[in-house]
């Protein structure tokens, strides 16, 4: 007997046939009939928004960064895994590893000394492209929240107030969109939405967190993780280009650690010269006086003076109407 041929992406008769279970009951003589059909999968629609995001990062990265990276690819079921990329190559070349794997957004976490953290997220490979510095980092595994979401679940993306009213934030929020908003009917996601992204704006500083939405009464539990994204710059293009938007606000974290050592320092000196304060307060100094310690001093002997100039000759001024000595006796005698 020849085998059946299947056509592709067709569904056989034998497995169509499989999908209904009937089970027959007599109950008192008359013959009652109960089906039970399988129900079709929920989401029956096209996958038309194909988002697919790159997650990966640089050689260098810490663990609680690793678990970060961890925890983002299992929120959001469109994303796609690669290798860490080599610190020494140009950011460009992400482009290209985009390409490949079939991929038009990107997060990349970029880690520079061991301890600080970038993350940039980028429309590939036409731009726009954001740098952020991120900052208090808390991961699912180490928040130990009660909450707990479904996997590959859509969530619902929740933005503050000022998204709305400056030029940058609304650009940013158009990115946020794009590459955490899980498309619809996608394959790896189930047709649920059970929790919230929330993005606010508090210092400068964009803030992320992940609610759960309890059932009874529509109640927010936190689930992780969470950080803190602070704003360097907005690009043009895909990790490279002319310069959007600056923060006038961003401090490095070279600087911050400078600040920081300078203040130590200060305090320290300022403490130093207090003990040294103290100390001279503390000590008596007395000063003992030898009354008999100037008896034997000399002056100091005075310098000699050499003349090379010869004085000049006294001027002898006789006055002529003046009498003569002996003149001036003869007259007292007589």
């Amino acid at each position: 007997m020849a085998a059946r041929k299947r056509k592709r992406g067709g569904v056989s008769e034998s497995i169509k046939s499989n999908k209904k279970a009937k089970i027959t009951e007599n109950a008192g003589g008359g013959a009652a009939e109960n089906e039970y059909v399988i129900p079709t999968p929920v989401s029956q629609g096209k996958w038309k928004n194909k988002e697919r995001v790159l997650v990966f990062s640089s050689r260098g990265i810490n663990f609680r960064t690793r678990h970060l990276m961890h925890d983002l690819r299992t929120l959001m079921p469109h994303s796609k895994a690669d290798t860490k990329m080599d610190r020494k190559d140009k950011l460009f070349v992400i482009n290209e590893v985009c390409e490949i794997k079939n991929c038009n957004k990107c997060i990349y976490f970029e880690a520079k000394k061991k301890q600080d953290l970038y993350m940039w997220l980028a429309n590939c490979p036409q731009g726009p492209s954001a740098k952020f510095l991120v900052q208090n980092i808390h991961t699912l595994a180490e928040l130990k929240m009660t909450g707990n979401c479904l996997r590959g679940s859509r969530p619902l993306l929740s933005f503050d107030s000022t998204f709305d009213e400056q030029p940058h934030y609304a650009l940013l929020k158009e990115l946020f969109i794009q590459i955490f908003s899980t498309p619809q009917y996608h394959p790896k996601s189930q047709p649920f939405v059970d929790h919230v992204f929330t993005f606010t704006v508090v210092d400068n500083r964009i803030w992320f967190r992940n609610y759960q939405i309890i059932e009874e009464d529509a109640s927010l539990v936190e689930i992780g993780p969470r950080f803190v994204l602070n704003l360097i710059k907005i690009f043009q293009g895909s990790f490279g280009g002319p310069t959007l938007y600056e923060n006038a606000h961003y401090q490095s974290p070279n600087m911050h650690r400078r600040m920081l050592r300078l203040s130590t320092a200060s305090k320290f000196r300022e403490k130093q010269q207090m003990k040294e304060l103290q100390k001279q307060k503390t000590e008596k100094t007395v000063v003992l006086v030898d009354s008999t310690e100037d008896v034997f001093q000399t002056p100091a002997e005075k310098p000699l003076q050499t003349e090379t100039i010869p004085p000049k000759p006294k001027r002898n001024i006789r006055r002529k109407d003046k009498a003569f000595k002996r003149q001036r006796k003869m007259r007292q005698r007589l």
